[in-house]
């Protein structure tokens, strides 16, 4: 995670107190170590559990605060999970919208950072490039978080890493299957199941592929944890496989590639066979998982996400007590 920035005393007087490891915030899951998702998981846990209602272990633990969303893309599960769950914690969100202006535009990047220092405690930035996140996170003496950028999504990788827990007891001895676009999601699942010994194989398209310095990194971490990396072309990888996460095969800022895509992806449609394909050897159906939102009848069928075995409203659920996990780390407050 990027260091904190120096800063003059007269700034310092006005940062909120910050936690550790996780004091720069989270702009990417290859940033963390297994043990520092472990920690985020097992606090995740313990919020759900504990509440953050009134009377509840960790209700206003982060009164006083003040966190800032800057939001390039639209989103639902995001906003929510942020805003609602920073609150039940007792800190203040403001949003700010920026899809109309994307950051930079109006004012310099480096600005905005540093006039956000002043005012708010942590920055929650969901963006179409990486590049910005890492340069607010350069010129920003506080937290910043990432909430989606075209590299990675951690916030949503923790939940579904939560998810998979509460569905199989613990992440030991599962295998996840990755069907589709080597996009954002793929990576941070990548990423977080080779450093927990997660074994992970994504089926995607010709020149779909994952980011290779992505699957570089996740075939090290794996080589220290035991896990296995696969990337095919082949669905017929997945087999015995706990899990079968898809997305969207065109993510938002690609809409343009959507005729050229259409019709490299169609063999994966997650349907009833794949899903069937995935459970081979199991002593029970692998799990369906999706971050949302989902184009029903291309990615995946309406007979598999509304399915007995789709995960896919307990990984929205899980979102917010993920993401309170990871704030109360970066506030320093567990």
């Amino acid at each position: 995670m990027t260091a904190m920035m120096n800063q003059s005393a007269t700034t310092e007087l006005k940062m909120a107190p910050r936690g550790g490891a996780f004091a720069g915030g989270l702009l990417a899951i290859d940033d963390l170590t297994g043990d520092q998702i472990r920690e985020i998981l097992t606090l995740a846990a313990s919020v759900k559990t504990d509440g953050c209602v009134l009377g509840g272990a960790y209700a206003g633990a982060l009164a006083g605060l003040s966190v800032t969303m800057l939001f390039e893309k639209p989103s639902l599960r995001t906003r929510m999970s942020f805003d609602i769950g920073l609150t039940k914690l007792g800190a203040h969100v403001v949003y700010l919208d920026h899809a109309s202006a994307r950051l930079g535009a109006r004012e310099a990047v480096k600005d905005y950072a540093k006039n956000l220092e002043r005012w708010t405690d942590a920055i929650v930035a969901r963006v179409f490039k990486h590049a910005v996140l890492e340069e607010l996170s350069a010129h920003a003496a506080i937290p910043v978080v990432n909430a989606l950028s075209d590299l990675e999504h951690p916030c949503q990788t923790l939940a579904d890493l939560q998810t998979l827990i509460e569905r199989y007891g613990s992440l030991d001895g599962l295998k996840v299957a990755y069907v589709g676009d080597g996009n954002n999601v793929c990576h941070s699942l990548m990423l977080a199941c080779a450093k927990l010994g997660v074994s992970f194989t994504a089926v995607t398209p010709k020149g779909f592929e994952p980011r290779f310095g992505v699957v570089k990194s996740a075939t090290a971490a794996a080589h220290e944890t035991g896990a296995t990396i696969t990337i095919s072309r082949s669905i017929d990888d997945i087999k015995g496989h706990h899990a079968v996460y898809t997305d969207t095969w065109v993510s938002m800022g690609q809409e343009h590639q959507t005729g050229l895509r259409g019709g490299e992806f169609t063999h994966l449609q997650v349907d009833a066979d794949i899903m069937a394909i995935a459970s081979e050897g199991l002593e029970e159906p692998a799990a369906f998982m999706h971050c949302l939102p989902a184009h029903r009848g291309e990615e995946v069928t309406d007979d598999v996400i509304d399915s007995a075995q789709s995960l896919v409203y307990e990984q929205a659920d899980n979102r917010m007590w993920a993401q309170n996990a990871l704030m109360l780390k970066v506030f320093g407050k567990q």
